[in-house]
């Protein structure tokens, strides 16, 4: 299971509860589904690209959300999710 650092579950919180306002399920379904490509990356961390800061990789998790993880040793974590539109760094 990938580590989500604090400023990726509060990236998370804030993700889904802004699609809350509008469409609660929505919300529901955008957090299981970043849960689950974090997962995916246990199985392959390499999954992402290359990050723009380094020592990091980012994952399209949907076409409007990117994962911010980096590789230490054996454990995956997500430092960040942003979305797409956002200034990342």
């Amino acid at each position: 299971m990938p580590l989500w650092k604090p400023a990726a579950i509060a990236d998370r919180k804030r993700i889904t509860a802004y699609i809350a306002q509008d469409k609660p399920r929505a919300a529901t379904e955008m957090g299981d589904m970043l849960m689950r490509k974090a997962v995916q990356l246990d199985q392959d961390p390499t999954l992402g690209r290359i990050g723009r800061v380094k020592g990091t990789r980012e994952l399209v998790a949907h076409p409007n959300y990117l994962l911010i993880y980096r590789i230490v040793g054996k454990t995956v974590e997500v430092l960040r999710a942003k979305h797409a539109g956002q200034k990342w760094p």
